[in-house]
């Protein structure tokens, strides 16, 4: 058996020429990965380090091993940043399976900004298991193109705290793994099955069929000792015997025990109310969300839809969220949307009130909600689904409505322009040698598209125009005139002018916001008073005992203001709402104290009629400082420093602070920035304070927010 097994993974490993090899770890150090700690030691090891249980399966003589001291020794070891360009990147991994024994690729979301965008873990966190590695691998197709690294991280002490790694390899042909694979039947007896779920378990592939039919095909961490129950919707099948196929489950597991059919979904004792759940910024109930997709105001309600994954809190499985509001901060949430098909997952897309049913989906004088998204599968195309109601969405039996461009294809947002009465889709479309561009399509029923013209993104590393783009029409503060504006997920923009077929730009890209943790914003279609509302995903990542992952921004109304420079967006946030008997405090203050009891959200706003030209103003936020250094205008934010230039008088400040992040905007609208950080939930201190130079009729007002979860 070990004759098979080792001639079964030299097969899966061995290369082909069209193969990159990332890194074998056969040499005498680890030559451009950059280590930290000590837990790796200073080169790779060469199979078991001493004290430690024989290690196995790995490829060649060499690995990663970080058990070099022991369990107790962590570390880091990181790869020089590379561009992807294949599909796959395989492994083989081992060790502790905790939280922080990992190995973790990063994808740049943002100019030099780096994000966790796949991680995998050894298998054991328990007293006996083995130390032989497995083969892994990641699908890593809608990341070519993109600049990564490779972290694998070693932050735990005691049993199981090392991890191990052998022979990375990018690779374009999918990789076949060994697998344990548990097969069985269940009659569908209730409308709800609940999945057995675990954060902290491996991910498994969970395919459910009806005879041949595949209903299902989902990556998620299934256990039969579970945490928490994912729900899936199976009131189509009651009565029906399904198959249920699932792999990588250890021999002895009891998982066939461990899913539960329901007609009533249990209930929380208090939905919303974790420790770190955020009080004044959305969040999704359960599982992880990012982009925000199809923002729209339709039948009196705020609709905001969202990359979704129901089943787990990382990212995958991806559908559209839903969820409305009535003043953009009070959500109810609704099921999902839309769920993937025999075209692939759900990605972002757009969604517009075809007021003049253009689309022929109205019925009895009811105008269609119409979502355009991205179904992102081999290839990916660009579909629509309506809805009468708001509520229930049907996807056109027509679908793709634009077929696949290039390989790198998605993210449609499209709006009605009146002077040409036609519909414009602004489309991201990469091309050879990573250019990004904005396409822009035409269409008189959402169903036929035409190009138009295209926009020149940027190239090698640029962000500009990368992904989720965005294009609208705003006024110009104080004139009669308006321009229009086009972005990408990173948030850079121009401003300049578009006849419906043509978008020319006016100003060089322009930064949108100053700070980390944001990406793919979206502003609504068809807002009832006339206001450009901008949501962002916000990345703020919570701890792997919570049961929901990332968050939205506060929304904020945009504004093209004139500055010295030129037309500049300016950002203001909208008011999270202030329940009754609330404390609002106003403060003068050198140096002020105040402690805000029971409020986990509050907004700081400092105002200061003058500013020196040394002044350093600020204060210590439930631990998290911040300060602003008008000499060479820069905030800073904990650890992260980023510009702020202010010219304005008066000066102000406005902070909004939350569980997971931070967000400052400056007095003028001109300086937006937003960090992701825990501030200390216990430290209900907050000090303000001039830490240098000077500033005249200086004050501060705290107002503390309830949560705007409905209880």
């Amino acid at each position: 058996m070990k004759t098979i097994a080792f001639l079964f993974l030299a097969f899966i490993f061995s290369l082909h020429a069209e193969d990159f090899l990332i890194a074998d770890f056969e040499g005498n150090d680890y030559g451009d990965w950059h280590v930290e700690g000590t837990a790796f030691g200073d080169k790779p090891a060469r199979g078991t380090l001493p004290n430690q249980m024989h290690v196995s399966d790995f490829q060649g003589s060499g690995l990663v091993n970080s058990y070099n001291g022991g369990d107790g020794s962590v570390g880091k070891l990181t790869s020089p940043v590379f561009t992807l360009n294949h599909s796959y990147i395989r492994f083989l991994i081992g060790g502790g399976g905790w939280d922080d024994t990992r190995m973790d690729l990063l994808a740049e979301t943002e100019p030099n900004v780096f994000t966790i965008v796949r991680t995998a873990r050894g298998n054991n966190v328990k007293q006996g298991g083995s130390e032989a590695l497995r083969p892994e691998f990641w699908d890593v197709h809608e990341l070519k193109g993109k600049r990564i690294r490779i972290e694998i991280v070693d932050g735990h002490r005691g049993g199981w705290g090392h991890i191990n790694v052998d022979h990375i390899v990018a690779t374009d042909e999918k990789p076949r793994l060994p697998r344990y694979n548990l097969a069985f039947e269940l009659v569908v007896t209730k409308s709800w099955l609940l999945l057995p779920v675990s954060n902290t378990e491996r991910d498994s592939t969970l395919i459910i069929q009806d005879g041949d039919a595949m209903l299902h095909s989902i990556t998620v961490k299934l256990t039969d000792k579970p945490t928490w129950r994912p729900a899936m919707d199976v009131s189509a099948h009651v009565g029906k015997t399904l198959k249920f196929i699932i792999d990588r489950i250890p021999p002895d597991s009891k998982l066939t025990e461990s899913f539960i059919f329901t007609d009533t979904l249990p209930e929380d004792d208090n939905p919303y109310g974790e420790s770190l759940r955020p009080l004044i910024h959305f969040t999704p109930y359960r599982g992880w969300n990012n982009d925000p997709n199809g923002l729209v105001f339709y039948n009196g309600e705020y609709h905001m839809f969202f990359q979704h994954n129901p089943y787990g809190i990382q990212w995958g499985n991806m559908h559209w969220g839903h969820a409305v509001s009535k003043d953009l901060f009070h959500w109810t949430e609704l099921p999902d949307a839309l769920s993937p098909d025999q075209l692939g997952p759900m990605f972002s897309g757009s969604a517009i009130v075809d007021t003049n049913n253009t689309s022929g989906f109205g019925k009895d004088g009811i105008a269609p909600l119409v979502l355009i998204y991205t179904a992102a599968g081999n290839p990916a195309v660009q579909c629509i689904a309506y809805s009468l109601d708001g509520r229930n969405f049907t996807k056109y039996s027509g679908n793709p409505v634009l077929p696949n461009q290039t390989s790198g294809n998605r993210d449609p947002k499209v709006i009605w322009h009146e002077p040409t009465q036609s519909w414009i889709m602004a489309l991201y479309v990469s091309r050879p040698n990573n250019t990004h561009t904005l396409e822009l399509w035409g269409s008189k029923n959402l169903k036929e598209w035409t190009k138009r013209s295209v926009v020149q993104g940027g190239t090698n590393g640029s962000h500009f125009l990368y992904e989720c783009p965005e294009i609208f029409e705003i006024p110009l503060d104080g004139t009669n005139e308006t321009r229009w504006i086009v972005y990408g997920a990173n948030g850079e923009y121009a401003v300049g002018k578009f006849d419906g077929i043509t978008f020319t730009p006016e100003t060089p890209p322009l930064p949108g916001h100053r700070g980390r943790n944001l990406y793919a914003s979206q502003t609504f279609n068809n807002e009832p008073h006339g206001r450009r509302i901008q949501i962002y995903w916000l990345q703020a990542g919570t701890p792997p005992d919570m049961f929901f992952n990332q968050g939205m921004t506060i929304p904020q109304e945009l504004k093209l203001v004139q500055t010295s420079d030129g037309p500049r967006l300016a950002h203001f946030p909208l008011q999270p709402p202030v329940h009754d008997g609330l404390m609002a405090l106003n403060i003068p203050f050198d140096a002020a104290s105040v402690k805000l009891p029971n409020a986990i959200a509050f907004k700081c706003e400092i105002q200061a009629e003058k500013l020196s030209q040394d002044a350093v103003i600020g204060g210590v936020f439930r631990g998290i400082d911040i300060r602003y250094d008008a000499s060479n205008q820069k905030l800073t934010i904990g650890k992260t420093v980023m510009d702020w230039p202010t010219d304005t008088k008066p000066f102000h400040l406005i902070i909004f602070m939350d569980t997971t992040a931070v967000e400052c905007f400056s007095g003028d609208g001109l300086n937006y920035g937003v960090v992701a950080c825990r501030p200390a939930l216990e430290n209900h201190q907050s000090t303000v304070n001039i830490f240098h130079g000077t500033a005249s009729d200086k004050h501060a007002r705290f107002t503390k927010f309830h949560s705007i979860w409905k209880r």
